[in-house]
């Protein structure tokens, strides 16, 4: 009788460890399938070296920016996004339709992603093409259009966006858009876009914003750029 007691009791034993093992493992599965749907944005590739656009913006400023604030930008939307009708929408549709902290995570992405993506080590120089011709057209010349972008980047009040956007003609236009704003969010298309948060150039030129627009027209890339229009 108590090898037959020993013999049910390991078999019990048993089955209750692979039911355990088995309830671990769709855990697991249910967890790893949450992961996957938490990381549904995600910040764009950098298309250079952290280093490669010195002096204009150090290498300690791209890695704050980029590596900390953008990720962290990223990090909050899909968290919050979990349960909402956006969930499964894409970035641009979330920044049109939201509001409140999923818009200004949302926006914040997008214009990140917009950003990172205008730079190129040994940029600057003028655009070409089509562009050239709307900004000759719209604002006299480039460089009228580049005071013009510059003073009004300078100009806006505490955290947010200067912004070259096109409507549906091609006209374009020059936005101040505070915090996260986007000029999507007016129907337009954003086409270039400074940031004049602190965290983007404070580093490097302190409270100097206006020193900070004038220099970052040396690393922009014209051909990504030009593409957007």
């Amino acid at each position: 009788m108590k090898a037959i007691h020993y013999y049910l009791l390991t078999g019990l034993f048993t089955l209750s460890m692979i039911s355990c093992n088995n309830s671990n493992a769709k855990n697991n599965e249910n967890n790893n399938s949450k992961n996957k749907v938490n990381m549904k944005f995600e910040k764009v590739a950098l298309p250079y070296a952290t280093d490669a656009l010195e002096p204009v913006i150090s290498k300690q400023t791209v890695e704050l920016h980029y590596g900390k604030h953008h990720q962290a930008y990223v990090d909050n939307l899909n968290k919050l996004v979990v349960g909402t009708k956006f969930e499964n929408a894409d970035l641009e549709t979330v920044v049109k339709e939201s509001d409140g902290a999923i818009f200004n995570n949302a926006g914040q992405i997008l214009n990140h992603n917009i950003y990172f993506t205008s730079f190129k080590k040994d940029g600057g120089g003028e655009p070409t093409g089509m562009l050239a011709e709307a900004i000759n057209e719209q604002f006299g010349s480039f460089d009228k259009f580049k005071e013009e972008f510059n003073a009004a980047g300078t100009s806006l009040f505490g955290s947010g966006w200067v912004w070259l956007a096109k409507d549906g003609s091609g006209k374009l236009s020059i936005l101040k858009e505070s915090n996260a704003g986007n000029p999507l969010t007016s129907g337009l298309t954003p086409v270039l876009g400074f940031d004049v948060w602190e965290h983007s150039y404070y580093l490097d030129y302190q409270n100097r914003r206006a020193e900070h627009l004038k220099e970052v027209w040396k690393i922009v890339d014209w051909d990504v750029v030009s593409a957007r229009y």
